[in-house]
């Protein structure tokens, strides 16, 4: 790796803002590391890790839309050439 480039680029704000999916496993590994205090924190915890269990389904079908409608997209301008 050149790591003079990626030191440019962090310093310039140049790297790559990370992806939904890194977001997903941070919220999941933080929700992991809660130690709950009482009932009512237990069951949000829970309802919180559903919710991103959710979201990250979402995510994924999300994904495999946006994949079939470039392939669309490569198709349709393979075709106007």
């Amino acid at each position: 790796m050149d790591f003079r480039r990626l030191t440019r680029e962090f310093l310039l704000g140049e790297a790559k803002a990370p992806s939904v999916a890194s977001y997903i496993q941070s919220i999941s590994e933080v929700l992991q590391a809660i130690k709950p205090r009482s009932r009512t924190d237990e069951r949000r915890i829970e309802v919180a890790r559903a919710n991103l269990t959710e979201v990250r389904r979402h995510m994924r079908r999300m994904q495999e839309r946006v994949n079939v409608l470039e392939e669309h997209v490569k198709v349709l301008e393979e075709s106007k050439e």
